[in-house]
Formats: C-alpha cells, sequence, structure tokens
C-alpha cells in the first residue's frame, strides 16, 4: 500500500528505527458528543467511514472532502509491531492534530495534548503487546471557538474575505519510533560566525552511569570535528571551534545565496561500546542581527524580498499533497527573484523548514492567532507558541518571528492596557527562548516594541508609495489600514522599516473567482501594477525589504503570483527582473504604459 507523506517527519532529528502510521484509518463523526461514554476508545467499535491521515476530512486527498461542522470525530487504526522491537522503548509521535486530542492504545488511555499545530508524544511501551495495537484518537475542534489559536480557519461553513476552509484532527503525520533504554531526548543548536563556534545543548532520557554523546560534524562529506563527551547530567552544554575562517568566504557560512548546511551525527554510547541511539542532523551557520539601523545577514546588509506564503493547497489544505510539493513552492519562490517567505497564519510543517534551509530562503515564522481577547486565549497562545519556537528553533532559514499580526486576538489595543502588555510580553518571552532571531510584537501596524517597524500597506498607486516612503515623518505619520504605526506612549527608535504586506493584486487565471486588494485586466496590466508597487520600495531610502501578498490564489482569493494550483499567472523571469530592480521599459513598451 502506497504511503503518503512517506518521508521522514522530523528532518533535522532523524533516526532509522520507526514506523509511519499515515494512511489508511477508520474514521467517524461524534456529532452528538456519544463515543466517550459508549467507550469508542476500547477500539471494539465499528467506524462507518475511512480517512487517510494526515489529511483531514475537509480535504478532498483524505477521501472524504466534507466541508460541514464535525468538531468531535475519531479515528482508529490496528498496527503489528516489527517483532526485533521486543526489547525497545516506543515513542508514539503526532506532528500536529487540531486542536484537543486524546489518545488510547489498546483501550487505555495514554495521553491529552491541546494545542493545533505543534508536535506532542508518548511513550506506549507498557502499553503494546506482541500481534495487533489499536490506537484510538479522539479529536475536539470547536468550529466557532474565537478563542482557539486558529489563523486563517474559518468559523463559518464557507470561506469568505481572508478566511479559508477549516482543519480538523491530524494533518501532520503519525509514527512510532524504537527506542533503547537511553536516548537523545533534545539538541538546541546555536550558530556564532562571529566566533566560529557551534554551541549545541542536549538532552538525554533515563541517563545511566558511564555514558559518552560522541559529536561528529562533517562539511560536504569532509569530516570537521569528532568530540566524545562523558555525560554526567541529563543535560548538557558544548561549544566547538569549528576552525574554519579561512574557508568562510569560500562559501561556508548559511545564506539563501549559498545555503551550506554542516552535518553531525549524535551517537550516544555505553561505557562497553554500545551504540545506545544515533540521531541524524544538521545546521547552518548563519547570523542575523541590527546594527546601527541596519539589517544584516553574516554581517553584511541583506535587503529582504520576500513572498507571503499562506501555506494552503487545493486538494490539501494545510497538509501539502507531498513532499515535493513542500520543495516545489521554495523553487517558485527562488525562481520569482525572492529570497524568502513570511509563513502567515501557520505553523508550518517542519518538512518546509528543511526545504528552506537545504534550497536557501529566509523564512518568517509566525503564530497561528485566535482572533478575541482572554485569559483563556492568552494561555493557549503563549503556551502553544513556546512550543513551536523550541521546536524551529535549529533552523537556519528562519530569521524572524511573528508572535501577533495585524492586532489579531488583540482587538482593543488602542485602548486597553492589558492587551497592549501581551504584545510586549509576547516579544520578551519569544526574546527569552531564542535572543538569536528578530522579533515583531504586532506585525503591520499597532507597534510596542518590535525589532523593525513592519508596515502593511495596499496602496497601488506608485506615486502615492514613493512620496509616502520618502521621508521618515511621512511614513510615522501614515495610517495604513487605517490603524497607527505605533501604539500611544510608544514610538520609533530608530529600528529598519520594512513593508511586510502590499501589492495583492487580483488577477483570474483560472476557473477561480474572487478578489485583492486591486485588479489586474490583463497580462500587461498585472506586469505594471506589480513594477508600481515593488519599485516604489525599491526606490524608497528608508525601506530595507518588502514581503509581496501573495505566493499563490488561496480559495476565493486570486491576489497570487501564481494561481492556486500553481501555475504562474506571468513569465517569472519577468516577476524576478522587478524584484531586482529592472525598469519598466524591459516589460512593457512606450503605447502599454
Amino acid at each position: 500500500m502506497l504511503i503518503p507523506r512517506s518521508e521522514y517527519p522530523r528532518p533535522q532529528f532523524v533516526r532509522k528505527e520507526w514506523i509511519n502510521l499515515n494512511g489508511k484509518w477508520n474514521f467517524e463523526y461524534d456529532d452528538s458528543n456519544q463515543g466517550m461514554e459508549h467507550h469508542w476508545f476500547d477500539g471494539t467499535q465499528d467506524f462507518t467511514k475511512n480517512i487517510t491521515v494526515p489529511f483531514s476530512y475537509q480535504s478532498e486527498l483524505s477521501g472524504i472532502g466534507e466541508t460541514e461542522f464535525h468538531d468531535l470525530v475519531w479515528y482508529k487504526r490496528t498496527v503489528d509491531l516489527p517483532q526485533q522491537w521486543e526489547d525497545k522503548r516506543m515513542v508514539l509521535h503526532f506532528g500536529a492534530v487540531d486542536y484537543r486530542t486524546w489518545v488510547w492504545v489498546n483501550g487505555q488511555f495514554v495521553m491529552y495534548h491541546e494545542g493545533g499545530h505543534v508536535p506532542f508524544s508518548a511513550e506506549i511501551t507498557n502499553i503494546v503487546q506482541k500481534g495487533e495495537n489499536h490506537i484510538v484518537v479522539r479529536v475536539e475542534d470547536l468550529s466557532k471557538d474565537l478563542d482557539q489559536p486558529r489563523g486563517k480557519q474559518y468559523w463559518k461553513e464557507q470561506s469568505e474575505s481572508i478566511f479559508y476552509t477549516r482543519t480538523t484532527g491530524i494533518w501532520q503525520t503519525v509514527w512510532i519510533e524504537a527506542l533503547n533504554e537511553s536516548y537523545l531526548e533534545q539538541v538546541k543548536m546555536t550558530p556564532n560566525i562571529d566566533s566560529d563556534e557551534i554551541t549545541i545543548d542536549y538532552k538525554i532520557n533515563n541517563l545511566k552511569h558511564n555514558q559518552q554523546l560522541q559529536i561528529d560534524i562533517s562539511f560536504d562529506g569532509i569530516p570537521v570535528l569528532t568530540d566524545q563527551l562523558q555525560v554526567s547530567s541529563i543535560n548538557g552544554s558544548r561549544s566547538f571551534f569549528l576552525n574554519d575562517f579561512h574557508v568562510h568566504d569560500a562559501g561556508r557560512l548559511w545564506s539563501p545565496e549559498n545555503p551550506n548546511l554542516y552535518d553531525v551525527k549524535f551517537t550516544l554510547i555505553q561505557d562497553d561500546g554500545a551504540v545506545l541511539d544515533e540521531v541524524d542532523s544538521y545546521f547552518g551557520m548563519r547570523k542575523i542581527s541590527i546594527e546601527n539601523g541596519t539589517i544584516m545577514l553574516n554581517n553584511k546588509p541583506y535587503y529582504m524580498k520576500l513572498v507571503l506564503d499562506q501555506g494552503y493547497f487545493p486538494k490539501g489544505i494545510l497538509t501539502p499533497p507531498s513532499d515535493e510539493d513542500i520543495k516545489r513552492d521554495i523553487e517558485l519562490t527562488k525562481e520569482m527573484g525572492f529570497n524568502g517567505a513570511r509563513k502567515h497564519q501557520k505553523i508550518e510543517d517542519p518538512r518546509y523548514y528543511y526545504w528552506a534551509d537545504k534550497l536557501g530562503i529566509l523564512v518568517w515564522g509566525e503564530m497561528a492567532n485566535a482572533y478575541t481577547y482572554s485569559n483563556d486565549a492568552v494561555r493557549r497562545m503563549t503556551s502553544e507558541w513556546q512550543k513551536a519556537v523550541e521546536r524551529d528553533y535549529n533552523h537556519p532559514s528562519i530569521v524572524a518571528w511573528v508572535p501577533i499580526n495585524e492586532s489579531w486576538g488583540v482587538p482593543k489595543l488602542l485602548g486597553d492596557k492589558r492587551q497592549q502588555d501581551h504584545t510586549l510580553a509576547m516579544y520578551y518571552l519569544t526574546k527569552s527562548i531564542d535572543e538569536t532571531r528578530l522579533v515583531m510584537s504586532n506585525d503591520g501596524w499597532e507597534h510596542t516594541k518590535s525589532d523593525i517597524c513592519t508596515i502593511h500597506d495596499y496602496e497601488s498607486n506608485k506615486d502615492v508609495l514613493k512620496k509616502r516612503y520618502s521621508k521618515i515623518e511621512h511614513i510615522l505619520n501614515s495610517t495604513p489600514g487605517h490603524r497607527l504605526i505605533y501604539l500611544p506612549g510608544y514610538q520609533y527608535n530608530q529600528v529598519p522599516i520594512q513593508v511586510t504586506e502590499f501589492g495583492g493584486i487580483a488577477y483570474k487565471k483560472s476557473e477561480w473567482e474572487g478578489w485583492g486588494y486591486s485588479g489586474a485586466e490583463n497580462d500587461q496590466d498585472f506586469i505594471k501594477r506589480y513594477y508600481d508597487v515593488t519599485s516604489a520600495m525599491l526606490e524608497s531610502p528608508l525601506v530595507q525589504g518588502y514581503c509581496y501578498t501573495q505566493l499563490t490564489d488561496v480559495e476565493q482569493e486570486i491576489n497570487g503570483l501564481l494561481t492556486y494550483d500553481r501555475q504562474p499567472k506571468v513569465d517569472l523571469e519577468i516577476i524576478k527582473n522587478i524584484n531586482e530592480g529592472r525598469t519598466i521599459e524591459h516589460f512593457i513598451s512606450e503605447d502599454e504604459k
């Protein structure tokens, strides 16, 4: 049987012994909430539907494709474990399940998890048995709960405006991993290009006496260093001098132009030489910083040319149909002359960041926001956001974090001190977990404390844009979206300026009907409009980067550079040339201007 999404789901922490549980599961709606009362978790209940995991029931690829509200759903499948795993510890992993999850194995409850976008795991060693094992999953995803972090998932049955089809239940890979009694639980890798060091923090699960952690680092197949640490506590840290300053200028630093990666193998060894765990990973030597008001990549000024990427797919919704689809989106992004992407209102599949690392684009990681403010919304958001930042810390492609977008989830920022403090709290919370990246308190407007002054501006007239972004006072006194750039009591403090949403030009090039922020009638009109808004950014003496809305059409939005099924609307080379600063004469004749 062909297993969908069969690639290893955690590409920066790869082990050899694992079973992919994607594919056919039994499935049932529980609209009357009777499953718990009737003990569906014991595995004996017959479910009336089948679903293809990891696709949500709303998606075509799930085999169901219904968009009606079903806020309680159940999954069930059996699995036979390899005989050679009898003496192993076994961990059941879920990449992401939206939103609340209960898990049983062989009728025994193993875990509960809240949060729709981050992974969770449960050890099932003492529950599994020889032969057939039953896994049952119950998921609650309240469609109209606006305290729930949901991103672009709409709380109505039909998509409209800027909101799209919901994703309920399992939407990333499920798998089981076999481990020895002691194993490497976590690593955190922090590059320092100024000292030519990589610092590796590690955590050992069930540490025993006289164990060593061997770390082998190589570049392009050539060994760089090997070290073996005597592990004395479950947590440890070691900095390694790479001794390759002399080759950095030759291309060992990571950047979109040269996405160089070091390979690293972690081997946990018992004192008798027995190998307890092996994990393959990688890191990039990359630095993002701001010096004297200028954005720097690897200590050199760097202009960010980003595209807004919603990460939605016609047949999979939030779940990419294949690994190749993820890779292709990044390839198309680069073909159009962008050096990065802002992943909008979605904590992305780790495979996306893997390809961003390998192919070379900058990524802004963003939380999927709630839409109302309450104590419960704050608790949910902060808990899940911390896990997202920790999960993706090692990816060199990620250079910025966006916990809040356009005051979503904090709709009364202007007059509510608590909500203002929440944006500050998210800024400093993120910094407390990751001091190596840039952080925005509230992307788009109504800033409190942000490392970049980011602005969302869908003005389509080049003359208006050029005047607005010609002087700092014009920028700060503007109100794109009818919002203040900074909240009262907070002020601009010479940080870099970027326009992180603009454009949004609607252009219908498929059967999809929809809208955009301005409209084009034909290819030449679209090219001229794209040139106008983009050249206005490039010609500004103050703007240090931009993010164009958006990569693809999505459902009722037709403001993509590509159609929803990833077909270019115009020659991608033209988009690339405009992003590279070519003049309009290269693309449009005098009578068409």
